[in-house]
């Protein structure tokens, strides 16, 4: 008996095993990257999926190939009853891998549950190591709940911590070697993100971006860079390490060195729409269906287009920018 192959393959024979799930578009923090004006419209709540809805439409996808899936929001940690749900999800058959990324805020307060719920590998959005910098980044004054959220997260034994750090020139740029520093103490993957072009003008991301070639240079000016062979869970992070260290390095490079021709991911936005790619505006809309009573095989098919729809790479440089319409917040990055 031949085995079935993962229903959910493009038009360039990517097999799409990856998810994001959006489950709410509200925040806690107004980033200058997420929220460039920081007065972004809220989503009703009718108009955002359930998460019985979302484990409904889970049940149709595992079967479809999806065997890795990530959380994000907004901030996810803001949604009522999120650590029944993570339990809830990380009991379904077939994934092999549940994980969450969070600003760090509450994770203080909800650690524990977090990991009764069977999650144990977390991104933590972190892009300063000062107070005032996080404030003036963030629009509040969370630095010391993000840190020791991380401290408690390492000596419970979540693993691997990544701490993702979008650099961005004449902000944070001068923080590359202290966040470098750190992994000699700490064994934190910390990730350095280009700065993408989402929701901004094109005259703040030409003066924001600095691409990874850059910051490469800037740490091996401070210690050799080595390569870490990459594993059966890793996206799209070049990793490396340093010599002595606890931690790793990662490199994400979405506008300098394009990695579609490997991207396995598509992403449900907390409003229901599926997105083939982050750095497009095309969306496809599974709640109205959903809710309108489609069969499941009708949901199956709506993946499959979604699936197929997808570009063999997205279009953007450092020089066009996506517009106002893609606000990273409602997107969930």
């Amino acid at each position: 008996m031949k085995t079935a192959k993962p229903h959910l393959v493009d038009t360039y024979n990517r097999h799409l095993n990856y998810l994001r799930i959006s489950i709410t578009d509200r925040c806690n923090l107004s980033c200058i990257y997420c929220k460039p004006d920081r007065c972004v419209p809220k989503l009703q709540h009718e108009d955002i999926l359930t998460y019985e809805e979302i484990l409904h439409l889970m049940g149709i996808v595992i079967p479809l190939g999806i065997t890795k899936v990530r959380l994000t929001g907004g901030e996810p940690l803001v949604r009522k009853g999120v650590c029944d749900f993570l339990a809830r999800l990380t009991a379904l058959d077939g994934l092999k891998d549940v994980s969450l990324t969070t600003n760090g805020i509450f994770l203080k307060k909800k650690l524990e549950r977090i990991k009764t719920a069977g999650i144990r590998r977390l991104n933590v959005s972190l892009d300063s190591l000062d107070r005032d910098k996080y404030r003036e980044i963030t629009g509040f004054d969370g630095f010391q709940d993000v840190w020791e959220g991380l401290d408690m997260a390492r000596r419970m034994g979540f693993n691997p911590i990544k701490v993702n750090v979008v650099v961005m020139r004449g902000i944070n740029d001068n923080e590359l070697l202290d966040f470098a520093r750190l992994t000699f103490k700490y064994p934190y993957h910390i990730r350095f993100i280009e700065y993408m072009p989402i929701g901004v003008s094109e005259s703040d991301h030409f003066f924001r971006y600095v691409p990874t070639s850059l910051i490469q240079a800037r740490l091996n000016s401070f210690h050799t860079l080595i390569p870490v062979p990459r594993d059966a869970q890793d996206g799209p992070s070049q990793r490396f390490r340093f010599g002595g260290s606890l931690g790793e390095i990662g490199f994400i490079s979405p506008m300098s060195h394009h990695f579609c021709r490997t991207c396995n991911r598509l992403r449900l936005t907390a409003s229901g729409q599926l997105r083939p790619c982050l750095l497009s505006n095309r969306e496809i809309d599974i709640r109205g269906p959903l809710r309108a009573g489609a069969s499941d095989h009708d949901l199956a098919d709506i993946f499959r287009e979604a699936a197929l729809s997808k570009e063999a790479e997205h279009r953007l440089t450092p020089d066009q920018p996506l517009g106002k319409m893609s606000q990273m917040s409602s997107i969930g990055g």
